[in-house]
């Protein structure tokens, strides 16, 4: 009887072992020209290593241009208007997720899993429950500190690393720059004409107000010290790598880097994040290694953050419930798939301003709609900085009607609430 049931354990545990491990390692608040291997001005030797290596999504997208709720898409599959998480926690609409996370359903199928950083989903216990190990909301060295501990134990796990920078951008004080920085063609060419009023009120009246009428220089300096956040992440990514690849568990491993929203980095006159869907915003990292696999650039498929979820079930081979997220291990794997004919993205509020946004982005136009606000059209292929806004123009009137029916079908299909949201003035008073 010991024989056999030494045996019965033995193929157990070799059965574990060729499933894969799970890395996700988060960013925030980081564009997806952030990077290295996209654009120069940025220094991220580690995740370009790795993206040389990897499947690397071009055109990849955030669900909602917001911590919280982006997160909720990440963990779950679904887009905020269907977690309920519709702003960041503690301000309005930031309710906390109560849904539970790929990673319960993953600890059930046999993984030991860890999450580590930055949570900022609330204190639900459906959503919190599913973790063998956990740490939230340290800094980024303490946070990698403890996955580097955690790589240490047995597998198959599945871990989550979400890191705080490049969102310590919010530290920066004017200054001058240290060294030649470059603006964007959209700093320059920026004149808010056509545009929500909702977009300059945020520089002039909100959070941008400290640099708006700076010299030039106070904006270099802005993308300057954002680009030494990108580095700082790219830092504790190395770190965390490098102890993969020592552990011996690099060859079977997933691993998934991307982020949960965008930066302005001074792209259109702005900073931060706020009531604007621009590429800068809503555009993001996603790199994805998986093992055998070669790497490759991939521009012929449209990614959403809301993917990653599926995608982990798909690699541990767990059944994927229903998700508006869709698993990328086709296109990871180089099978044929039939790409998106649109992408869609959120947004609620920014702290207590309430300002609901819909877009509805294909490869040729990009379509806004506010709730109060009025619309945005934007030709891509003629305007990729987005600076001319069609929507009012006579000539653009059948896309813009082609474009905000797609974008109505997709919201009575997955019943998004867009049209029972108010807004609020910057205080949260209704308007």
């Amino acid at each position: 009887m010991g024989s056999d049931w030494n045996r019965r354990q033995f193929l157990m545990s070799a059965a574990a072992q060729t499933k894969p491990n799970l890395l996700v390692i988060l960013s925030d608040q980081q564009h997806w020209r952030a990077c290295g291997f996209m654009d120069p001005f940025f220094t991220t030797p580690n995740l370009d290593a790795l993206a040389r290596e990897s499947t690397v999504f071009e055109e990849a997208f955030c669900t909602t241009p917001q911590c919280s709720p982006s997160r909720s898409s990440i963990f779950t599959g679904w887009y905020p208007s269907r977690t309920g998480v519709y702003g960041n926690i503690g301000v309005l609409g930031g309710a906390p997720l109560r849904q539970e996370t790929a990673f319960a359903k993953l600890q059930r199928a046999g993984y030991r899993t860890g999450y580590f950083g930055k949570w900022h989903l609330g204190n639900d216990p459906a959503a919190n429950a599913g973790w063998s190990e956990r740490a939230i909301d340290q800094a980024d060295e303490l946070a990698t500190d403890r996955a580097l501990t955690f790589l240490k134990g047995s597998g198959p796990w599945a871990m989550a690393v979400s890191l705080l920078d490049p969102h310590h951008v919010y530290d920066y004080r004017p200054g001058r720059p240290r060294g030649r920085v470059t603006l964007p063609k959209s700093w320059h060419e920026e004149v808010f004409a056509s545009k929500p009023p909702i977009q300059r009120q945020f520089m002039t009246e909100d959070q941008g107000k400290f640099i708006w009428d700076l010299p030039q220089e106070a904006w270099e300096a802005y993308r300057e010290f954002y680009r030494e956040k990108v580095r700082l992440f790219d830092e504790q990514l190395g770190r965390l790598l490098r102890a993969l690849r020592e552990s011996g568990a690099a060859e079977n491993t997933v691993i998934v880097v991307s982020t949960d929203h965008g930066e302005m980095d001074t792209n259109h006159r702005l900073i931060f994040k706020g009531p604007f869907m621009y590429e800068h915003m809503v555009r993001i990292p996603l790199v994805v290694k998986a093992p055998g696999v070669a790497g490759r650039r991939v521009r012929d498929y449209q990614a959403v953050n809301a993917d990653i979820a599926p995608t982990l079930l798909d690699y541990a081979g767990v059944a994927i419930p229903e998700m508006q997220g869709r698993s990328l291990r086709l296109s990871i794997e180089r099978r044929r798939v039939r790409d998106r004919d649109f992408v869609v993205s959120e947004y609620y509020s920014k702290q207590n301003w309430v300002n609901p946004i819909r877009m509805l982005r294909t490869r040729e136009f990009k379509y806004n709609l506010h709730a109060r606000w009025g619309e945005e059209l934007y030709d891509l292929r003629t305007d990729p900085h987005e600076l001319n806004n069609l929507a009012s123009t006579a000539g653009s009137a059948k896309r813009k009607r082609q474009l905000r029916a797609e974008l109505e079908h997709w919201m009575a299909e997955w019943r998004d609430p867009f049209t029972t949201f108010g807004v609020t003035d910057r205080a949260g008073k209704p308007l």
